[in-house]
């Protein structure tokens, strides 16, 4: 087991109101609340997740953490879309999932034996100007290893 920080960084975020939603932030979902929300008006996002990788009895990369949604063969991370008016309560409208599969193996081993940081590096609008949701896969989110800050 060892334990690699996961980074998402998103760009082109789709704004505080877009469609019929007003002020509309994001979040990474850590269990079932959201951590870190950040208003959808940010010019870049960025989170952060440690993420235990582990060797699943069938010798596949497994992913643990306080933010790895899912079973085992099919775990991701979600950002979280929701409203949340000045100093009222975050109400979620849509989510995005990660997918932690969709990790080169070469760079989950960069990562393990390098120290490195894997980043999934994504935009955050969709193609009608909404937050981006459901399923997201490469090319949609690029990952890679980087330093780690």
């Amino acid at each position: 087991m060892t334990q690699v920080m996961v980074r998402i960084v998103g760009r082109d975020l789709p704004g505080a109101d877009c469609g019929d939603h007003q002020d509309v932030h994001v979040g990474m979902q850590r269990g079932t609340v959201q951590d870190a929300v950040v208003s959808a008006d940010a010019g870049e996002v960025v989170f952060e997740a440690p993420v235990t990788l582990v060797t699943a009895p069938d010798g596949t990369a497994d992913f643990r953490g306080p933010h790895v949604q899912g079973r085992r063969g099919g775990r991701f991370l979600y950002l979280t879309w929701g409203e949340q008016p000045p100093g009222g309560a975050f109400t979620m409208f849509r989510r995005a999932k990660l997918h932690l599969a969709d990790i080169p193996a070469t760079d989950l081993t960069a990562a393990r034996d390098g120290g490195g940081c894997l980043q999934g590096a994504l935009g955050l609008t969709d193609a009608s100007g909404l937050p981006l949701c459901a399923s997201v896969h490469p090319p949609q989110v690029a990952w890679s290893v980087v330093p780690v800050r």
